[in-house]
């Protein structure tokens, strides 16, 4: 398969590990977002996985590095449409708990343009499977004949807190995709390499982040935690990365027209799925990231996280 990668990183041997969460979305177009008590007619809606573990896996295979996914999929029709649909875009999946029964996630999922709504349990009602995945092959995360990359969510956190401490002593990268701040999340950022953050996510105790200078707080405060990089995107706005003790660099993203912006779900996953397999090829730091935000602007002209891909 071609790999689809920055200009002169497409010759690296590495391969991506996902650890994460898989929901099955259940996706409505909408011309706006509906009020209280309010019945609306969609203009559009389809039913695929999601997840930013599962989303990133896609994003990765289809850029064609070899691309594993380690999540909870359990038993049931829902589990069999996500699984289904995850082999047609070429992910090897590992489920920790293939006889759970009804365990995956359904995400209710409304967009309009810029806006969205989702609503989902995501890993709530998920059992503890850091039991699970210590007892998983090794060869997951040892590593390989290139740079072999982990990226974790934060979800399924447990297990994920086992997997990025293997890796990380196997010498395997561990990338962080920070969607917000979950319990224990320290215990993972002990273990973590590289941190990307979202806009929305706030450390415990502390406002959101507004200027620059208090961006890059949080961004010290974070790396104080383990990773050694830590980036922080902020939609359509420059992603500030912390490179060491004060090194900061800033990358903007290729500025999309409004009237061009058809659907921004699942651009963060799309953003942390290409930047793995770019380091997987073999790219730097800033390269890979700067990669991985040239996809997730690609991704918000079309529909949903992965119809880009196409």
């Amino acid at each position: 398969m071609r790999r689809y990668l920055p200009t002169g990183h497409d010759g690296g041997m590495g391969r991506v590990t996902c650890m994460g969460l898989t929901t099955l979305d259940v996706v409505q177009v909408v011309d706006r977002l509906p009020g209280p008590d309010e019945k609306m007619v969609a203009s559009d809606g389809w039913v695929v996985f999601g997840g930013p573990a599962a989303n990133a896996a896609a994003t990765s295979a289809a850029l064609g590095v070899p691309t594993r996914l380690v999540t909870a999929l359990g038993t049931g029709p829902v589990a069999d449409l996500a699984r289904a649909g995850l082999d047609a875009a070429g992910v090897e999946v590992v489920d920790l708990a293939p006889t759970v029964p009804e365990l995956l996630p359904v995400s209710s999922v409304l967009v309009s343009g810029r806006s969205r709504a989702v609503v989902s349990r995501n890993a709530a009602g998920a059992p503890d499977l850091a039991e699970a995945a210590a007892l998983i092959d090794p060869a997951l995360v040892d590593p390989g004949a290139g740079g072999d990359v982990l990226l974790v969510d934060g979800h399924h956190l447990g297990a994920a807190i086992v997997l990025a401490r293997r890796a990380r002593a196997a010498g395997v990268h561990v990338l962080l995709d920070g969607g917000s701040w979950k319990p224990r999340f320290e215990q993972l950022l002990a273990h973590v390499d590289t941190a990307v953050l979202s806009g929305d996510l706030v450390l415990p105790g502390r406002a959101r982040p507004g200027s620059s200078v208090e961006v890059d707080a949080l961004l010290v405060a974070v790396a104080e935690l383990g990773p050694r990089v830590v980036a922080r995107s902020s939609g359509p706005g420059p992603v500030r990365v912390l490179l060491g003790p004060g090194v900061v660099e800033e990358l903007s993203p290729e500025r999309v027209p409004a009237e061009q912006v058809v659907d921004t779900l699942g651009a963060g996953d799309v953003l942390h799925g290409a930047m793995a397999a770019a380091l997987a090829g073999g790219a730097g730091l800033l390269d890979a990231l700067a990669w991985g935000m040239r996809c997730a602007t690609t991704s918000v002209r079309h529909r949903g996280a992965l119809t880009w891909l196409a």
